[in-house]
């Protein structure tokens, strides 16, 4: 069955489950562009690894506050633009402690149309330290020297490249907010911490490193946003990719279990410490949402163990509604799982993904526009035109409370 059957099978099956009209019109849009015209719900909540990083520390913020615009960085505002989400996780924003980068792109970017698309403002955010560029003062990638990106605490060539920032329409409660960027790797039970392949029995770390060794490679984030009366913890993260490593596979091991963090964070796990050493995680009555760039896929990459394994298979999280994406079809058409991938290098990387307590699935779709949408200019496929990834989003309703 050619491609354009299998879109016309697929949408003869959606009419015998919705109305004719707006809704089929919705699905149609959401399919060939990765954007529904109307939000659904209450919420929508998107996740972004935007590729607003740099080589050098200041030059995101030297592009972002010069007076001509940088087409690159137009392209990623203007898919925030499209979508509009009323929360998104950025990954890939070098960080700055002042945050006059973040106010630069709301300022210049977010707050003036691109190409005709409607400017949007987010009246709150967060930030906060990156481990990322940031010195262990020991050697963790086994070369016999101290120093680098590869001894800090996760890569970077300075302090926060490639870190994160929370954008909300939402008031975001700040006095609650929990980080776990010091949060060390061996005070996880049964970490899997890497091992000599030489010599099983010997830490692949010597004792110093593991002394110091944080989980996290960016940071762990805990971002309670007031929606109405109702919180909703934003669970966001951007775990090491699992490869870059040998065969102690130490970035595999570590990504595998920078997402079993939230497996056992959304399951109140007692041996949980946060940065001011508050113990635990959310109670079972809790709305959350897990965003961000997990660098794992159930299906496909090279992942250790499968960790995504850890969240679908949680009675807390749910992890049915698959966003897909006829762009991401065409990138790949052989690739059984390509209507599902958020990346151009072909996989499914970058999630949003709810709690089963309290929160409806409406809807949602990955940007990525078919080749004859008119923002397919964008995203383009493998080429980078704003990121190498995709947005990803979701829209969400808020249910009452009831028995989890």
């Amino acid at each position: 069955m050619t491609p354009i059957h299998l879109r016309t099978a697929l949408l003869c099956f959606i009419s015998l489950f919705i109305p004719a009209g707006q809704a089929l019109t919705q699905t149609v849009t959401k399919l060939q562009t990765g954007v529904a015209d109307q939000k659904l719900g209450d919420i929508r909540i998107a996740t972004f690894n935007a590729y607003l990083n740099r080589d050098n520390e200041g030059a995101l913020l030297a592009q972002l506050q010069a007076n001509d615009p940088q087409p690159q960085i137009a392209a990623v505002a203007e898919i925030i633009q499209r979508v509009r989400p009323d929360i998104l996780l950025i990954n890939e924003f070098d960080y700055d402690a002042s945050g006059e980068a973040i106010q630069a792109f709301r300022e210049h970017y977010l707050s003036v149309s691109q190409n005709g698309a409607r400017p949007i403002d987010y009246s709150s955010h967060f930030h906060a330290p990156s481990n990322t560029g940031t010195s262990s003062g020991v050697d963790l990638n086994g070369d016999g020297k101290t120093g680098g990106a590869g001894d800090a605490f996760g890569f970077g060539q300075f302090v926060g490249q490639y870190g994160m920032v929370l954008l909300s329409r939402f008031p975001i409660r700040h006095a609650r907010v929990r980080t776990f960027q010091r949060f060390l790797w061996r005070d996880m039970p049964e970490a899997r911490l890497p091992v000599n392949p030489d010599n099983p029995a010997k830490s692949w770390y010597s004792d110093e490193a593991l002394a110091v060794f944080r989980l996290s490679s960016k940071s762990h984030w805990d971002i309670p946003v007031q929606v109405g009366d109702q919180l909703i913890h934003l669970l966001a993260s951007h775990p090491t990719p699992p490869v870059f490593d040998g065969p102690e596979d130490r970035n595999g091991l570590r990504n595998h279990d920078e997402i079993r963090f939230w497996a056992d964070y959304v399951s109140n796990a007692d041996y949980i410490r946060d940065d001011n050493g508050a113990p635990g995680g959310l109670n079972d009555d809790s709305r959350f949402v897990i965003v961000g760039d997990l660098n794992a896929s159930l299906d496909e990459g090279d992942s250790t163990d499968n960790p995504m394994q850890l969240l679908a298979s949680h009675p807390a999280v749910n992890f049915s509604f698959v966003p897909h994406s006829q762009g991401g079809r065409e990138n790949r058409p052989n690739n059984p799982h390509s209507a599902s991938h958020t990346a151009g290098w072909g996989m499914r990387a970058d999630y949003v993904l709810p709690s089963t307590y309290g929160i409806t699935v409406e809807q949602g779709a990955v940007f990525w526009p078919a080749r004859d949408s008119q923002w397919h200019r964008l995203t383009g496929h493998r080429n980078v035109i704003s990121s190498d990834h995709r947005l990803v989003w979701l829209d969400l309703t808020i249910t009452p409370d009831s028995s989890p």
